[in-house]
């Protein structure tokens, strides 16, 4: 059950388990891309929808340290448990949300930590079992079980919606967090207890602050704030526009991040994953700019195409980065890290498009975000070639 550095096989039972849980989780997960429909019913405005989208990924973010050291000393079964069990009650407490308040914000938050605890686990887990000299393509193809639920999870919200409500959407989504729990019953431990030679794990602080890595953060926030703008306003700007649809975006994201990952997953490994991820960041920004000018139903396939070709090649490329510059001892904590830098984007990015958005246009604030990608393209580029003299 336990990757080794000679292993090269990819499709292993283990892996193959992992990534079934991570589908059905990342159904349950995507489920909620419609709720800022939810809380605008409510009575919120775009700044307050923001903010209460943001709210999840501060507990995300607080939550990182304790998930990534829990990982590292109690292995990932713990977590993978617990945290599935936490997003089952967190998908049925959303049924008892009534108004825009406390409890809303107490739920939001209790969905943060559930969904810190699965995605850093079954992203550990994966880097766990792909064989290194294969992790940027292995880490691409593991995440194809997560892109799907982003495409069957706006299709699917469309669908309930269309015949229900949100209190339908919300028990869809507690079924399928209930099925994340049974199928993770089966998974093994994947974590390889350190040797005599291995270094010793730093704290969280240090590690996380070594000059490798931050320029890989640096670059996650940036496209994280880009990705933030329709993960938290599409579904507004729909409503306002009527152009497209949340399930025609998203679909689009998904084949393409997908078509890539599993046709071209090996280009990063064979050209380098820094060359490839300059225009996977690049295309990430074309997308988002390309929304603020949409005016069609295709225009906005267009540009879900463009996002996902981004998030296609720039997550496992970042994420395998992060792997291949930590210690073995500290990868639960580096995995947790980087997806931290994540939810950070969107704690960041929500409530500052928001308020953008606010102020302008959807137009401006889309714009504004394709430009916080582009900004931190270049920031990484300068921060990565200053640390490779140091290496």
């Amino acid at each position: 059950m336990r990757a080794t550095a000679t292993r090269e096989r990819l499709f292993t039972r283990p892996f193959i388990l992992a990534a079934t849980a991570n589908f059905l989780s990342g159904l349950a997960f995507h489920a909620f891309l419609h709720l800022p429909g939810f809380i605008q019913e409510l009575g919120a405005n775009e700044l307050q929808i923001g903010v209460a989208i943001a709210a999840m990924n501060l507990t995300a973010i607080l939550a990182r340290p304790a998930i990534g050291r829990l990982m590292d000393t109690r292995g990932r079964r713990v977590v993978v448990l617990g945290g599935s069990a936490l997003t089952l009650v967190a998908c049925l407490l959303y049924l008892t949300v009534g108004s825009y308040g406390p409890w809303l914000f107490f739920v939001r938050l209790l969905h943060g930590l559930a969904a810190a605890a699965m995605f850093s686990v079954l992203f550990t887990i994966a880097a766990d079992l792909v064989p290194a000299r294969r992790m940027t393509e292995g880490i691409a193809i593991f995440g194809v079980s997560g892109m799907l639920p982003m495409s069957i999870g706006g299709l699917m919200g469309d669908v309930v919606l269309a015949h229900g409500g949100y209190q339908e959407l919300f028990v869809v989504a507690a079924v399928l967090a209930a099925l994340t729990l049974v199928s993770v019953l089966p998974v093994r431990e994947s974590r390889v207890p350190p040797g005599e030679h291995d270094e010793p794990a730093r704290s969280y602080l240090v590690a996380a602050t070594d000059r490798a890595l931050v320029p890989l953060w640096v670059a996650g926030l940036g496209f994280t704030i880009g990705v933030a703008s329709y993960f938290t306003f599409l579904k507004t700007w729909v409503v306002e526009t009527g152009v497209g649809s949340v399930g025609l975006f998203f679909t689009a994201y998904s084949i393409a991040a997908v078509v890539l990952r599993v046709l071209f997953g090996w280009v990063p490994d064979r050209l380098g994953p820094i060359r490839v991820l300059y225009p996977s960041l690049g295309a990430a920004a074309l997308g988002a700019a390309l929304l603020s000018q949409a005016g069609s139903a295709t225009t906005v396939g267009l540009a879900g195409v463009l996002c996902g070709i981004g998030h296609g090649y720039a997550f496992p490329i970042i994420s395998a980065l992060v792997v291949s510059r930590t210690r073995a001892s500290e990868r639960g904590a580096a995995v947790s890290m980087f997806t931290a830098i994540f939810d950070l984007g969107l704690l960041l990015g929500s409530p500052v498009l928001g308020a953008i958005l606010h102020a302008t246009s959807y137009e401006v604030m889309f714009l504004a975000a394709a430009g916080a990608v582009v900004l931190a393209t270049a920031a990484f580029a300068a921060l990565d070639r200053a640390w490779r003299p140091l290496r």
